[in-house]
């Protein structure tokens, strides 16, 4: 082996680190982890909680216009008929 490569570990472990600065540097180290993955879980759970009430909000559209769409099925039940047929009779012709 070469000797430069047996002294420069790029990943030293707990073990062949000497002294305290080694493990100072891994305590160092482990505590900006900690504080990066305490920063990414704060970020997602914001992240849930802006999605979660989106979500609400286009479920309620969603429910409200359905509503508004079945009353004017209701009120007008040919009309709603003969736009269906139309809107198949377009989309077969496109898609021959």
């Amino acid at each position: 082996m070469n000797a430069e490569t047996s002294t420069q570990n790029p990943f030293p472990t707990s073990a062949e680190s000497s002294g305290t600065n080694g493990s100072a540097a891994l305590n160092g180290d482990a505590t900006r982890v900690r504080k990066i993955a305490q920063t990414l879980h704060e970020a997602v759970d914001t992240l849930e909680q802006k999605i979660g009430s989106s979500s609400e909000r286009v479920m309620g559209m969603q429910e409200e216009y359905g509503n508004m769409a079945r009353d004017q099925v209701r009120a007008n039940p040919l009309a709603a008929l003969g736009v269906a047929f139309a809107a198949g009779f377009i989309i077969a012709r496109i898609l021959r």
